[in-house]
């Protein structure tokens, strides 16, 4: 018998608290069918195994972040750079609302569990590189010197901003996660960063000595 909308909903809403918790390795079928309220066998009918219950778990936060973010909507109204800052506080807000959402999509992709490498860059790999063309759109809007290379500025930009997401993240602890503190001084340092990509950094008219 198929799940009624709201079970199912409920029973992800459980599994997704289990796992943030625990994590995916960590997990048992016993922990998760405990959690949703049913027994393992119905549990089990219906996602198979543990790993597609993790999965439907992941597209429900992806689909659940992707509207309540506004992702599609935020690059109509800013600038690339404006866009960026204000995504960035967009989806630290979000996660500081919806922990669990934040501790499991932690794992899956700066913490891939190798069980689910292969799989996770299969099934979303498409999904993150339509939303780095969705950023390359926007930057079109950029005004760049004159003999710049668009696609090279994009590629240096996209590096910076990979670099501080991987640096925002390994250095969260469980005292400073989601901390707005800790938030701020990232942006400070990031934007700090990109202004330097952005306007350069040798002083006009000034050569270096030999």
């Amino acid at each position: 018998m198929p799940l009624q909308l709201y079970d199912k909903e409920k029973i992800l809403d459980a599994c997704l608290s289990v796992f943030a918790r625990h994590g995916y390795d960590n997990t048992s079928t016993a922990m998760l069918a405990e959690a949703a309220g049913v027994s393992k066998a119905l549990l089990f009918h219906h996602f198979k195994s543990k790993k597609e219950l993790y999965f439907c778990v992941l597209d429900r936060c992806f689909e659940k972040g992707r509207t309540e973010m506004f992702v599609d909507a935020l690059p109509e109204h800013l600038d690339f750079f404006e866009a960026k800052e204000k995504f960035s506080i967009i989806k630290f807000d979000y996660y500081k609302k919806n922990p669990d959402v934040y501790k499991v999509g932690k794992e899956a992709f700066y913490a891939t569990p190798d069980e689910l490498k292969a799989e996770i860059e299969e099934k979303y790999g498409t999904l993150i590189a339509n939303k780095d063309k969705m950023w390359e759109r926007l930057f079109e809007k950029v005004p760049l010197r004159e003999g710049v290379d668009r696609g090279q500025a994009f590629e240096l930009i996209m590096l910076a901003l990979d670099h501080f997401e991987e640096k925002y993240v390994a250095g969260l602890t469980d005292e400073n996660v989601l901390d707005e503190t800790y938030l701020q001084r990232f942006l400070n340092e990031r934007n700090s960063f990109l202004d330097m990509i952005r306007y350069g950094i040798q002083r006009s008219g000034d050569t270096p000595s030999l």
